[in-house]
């Protein structure tokens, strides 16, 4: 019987059969291998490797800009600029829009989660976790952002938001709700007082000193842990470095300030991995002093992804509403508003509108030329003549106004609101506080500054009716700028942690 014989090769090509498999087999197979391991989401989880943040225009209660992407290494003209160890890609979408579908709950950290349709198992650090909370409160927000209702339908024990002081009064109750439940924040413990951990509670600085001293206090908010903070504090107090490193007239005693700074920011980024890894965006600072924009200046980072939260909020020097917050000048000459918050009703309110101060900056000089002693109307003094009470022409005027200074922000504008008088606000690039949950125009009134000689024409244009309903909008929106001590819900101190919720939100790391 004839049998095949086995087939047998050259010796040459033997050698070469071996080779191309050690060559390209054995790789392949192993390719193979690790693709089936790491499954579709292998290069989503890689992304989170480098060191790199996202901006997110989410549109949260408003649209302030829109941007344009452009490739997978974007550039920003104009609003920051980042080195080449960061991606950044804004988005112009609705609140919510476009969150994977991977973090739709909270998840601990490193908690192991099965995607249902590839059975592939996955773990979440630290940073996947805080986007699953942060996703999960945008599409909260979002939600209640489609009712327009004047009124939130949230159930609240102490207070409900409503009328037209909001620009959404639901999407403000619940992302309220969503940060009392959910915001961290650390605070940083490098430094030593007086200059870090401190602030001035009393004069035109009270609120950044007030805003330190809570935050030290960690009642509300403050948790010990960084692994679990959303955001990070950096406490410091660029008006104490005035006081204790300024030299009047001293060479280059401004970069003082500005070089102690960074280097507090560098000892903060050499213990901790946080600033690194988000090039400080998921950071915030607080001044309340003239130059507060200028020191950030000294460490780029700090200037362009911080949220800086600042009381001379001047979109002509840097502020970015997207990412930095206004915070309100208040002049506490003691440790409580007893006395000077409340009026007469507007009947009894013989001013049509009132004005004291010093001739500082072109706009106050403009005012005064204007309308010093020229009017019976308009009342505007540089300084009040004796017998005269400043808080007593603040509450006997239906509009007070609030010119800037040398710096935009003035305690004018606060002032006016506990005086229950309608703020005339008179600058150039000032964004109010909280203007992303509140309705400016409702109880406010705005006038350019080439209008300062037609402030009374103006004012006398606005109907009684239409005053009126100004005025009790003042009274109602006054809860949001009293400093209590402790901090009560919705007031001051809550509305400062609830801006720089929003910006937080506003930003994926």
């Amino acid at each position: 019987m004839w049998s095949p014989k086995k087939l047998q090769l050259p010796s040459f090509l033997s050698s070469f059969s071996s080779t191309l498999v050690f060559l390209i087999v054995i790789p392949l197979v192993l390719v193979l291998v690790l693709a089936c391991t790491l499954g579709p989401q292998s290069s989503y989880v890689l992304s989170f490797s480098s060191s790199s943040w996202t901006w997110r225009s989410v549109g949260l209660l408003r649209s302030l800009t829109s941007y344009e992407e452009k490739d997978q290494h974007l550039q920003v003209v104009g609003l920051v600029t980042f080195n080449n160890s960061a991606k950044v890609s804004f988005y112009n979408r609705p609140l919510g829009e476009g969150v994977e579908d991977i973090w739709k709950d909270e998840m601990n950290e490193g908690e192991e989660h099965s995607d249902e349709t590839t059975g592939i198992v996955k773990r979440y650090n630290r940073l996947e976790r805080h986007e699953a909370i942060l996703a999960k409160a945008r599409s909260s927000i979002r939600e209640a952002a489609r009712n327009g209702s004047m009124m939130s339908n949230h159930q609240d024990p102490d207070y409900v938001p409503q009328g037209p002081i909001y620009r959404n009064t639901n999407a403000f109750h619940r992302s309220y709700l969503e940060m009392e439940k959910k915001f961290k924040i650390y605070v940083y413990e490098e430094g030593e007082l007086p200059i870090f951990h401190n602030g001035p509670c009393r004069s035109i600085y009270s609120t950044e000193g007030r805003f330190i001293y809570e935050m030290e206090k960690g009642n509300m908010y403050r948790t010990k842990d960084p692994e679990e903070a959303l955001v990070y504090f950096l406490p410091f107090s660029v008006v104490v470095m005035v006081r204790y490193l300024y030299v009047s007239g001293g060479p280059d005693s401004r970069h003082v300030i500005g070089r102690t700074v960074a280097d507090y920011i560098h000892v903060i980024s050499s213990r901790h991995s946080f600033w690194n890894t988000s090039l400080g965006a998921d950071h915030f600072m607080l001044s309340c002093h003239d130059w507060g924009p200028h020191t950030t200046s000294y460490v780029p980072h700090l200037f362009n992804n911080s949220i800086r939260v600042l009381c001379n909020a001047n979109t002509t020097e840097g502020f970015n509403p997207q990412k930095d917050v206004s915070l309100p000048e208040i002049n506490l000459k003691t440790d409580d508003t007893i006395g000077i918050i409340g009026g007469p009703s507007p009947s009894r309110r013989s001013t049509l509108a009132f004005f004291a101060g010093g001739l500082h900056g072109a706009i106050r000089n403009n005012l005064m030329q204007q309308w010093k002693g020229k009017d019976q109307d308009v009342l505007v003094y540089e300084e009040l003549p004796p017998g005269k009470s400043y808080e007593t022409m603040l509450k006997n005027s239906k509009f007070c106004l609030c010119p800037s200074g040398y710096e935009v922000a003035s305690p004018r504008v606060v002032e006016a609101i506990y005086a229950e008088c309608v703020p005339v606000l008179i600058s150039d690039g000032y964004v109010p506080p909280f203007s992303d949950v509140l309705n400016w125009n409702a109880f406010s009134v705005k006038v350019a500054v080439e209008d300062i000689p037609n402030i009374k024409k103006i004012l006398m244009s606005i109907s009684q009716t239409q005053y009126l309903r100004m005025q009790r909008r003042v009274k109602q929106v006054q809860r949001h700028f009293v400093m209590n001590g402790p901090p009560k819900r919705f007031d001051l101190f809550h509305m400062i942690v609830h801006s720089i919720w929003l910006r937080r939100l506003n930003i994926r790391v």
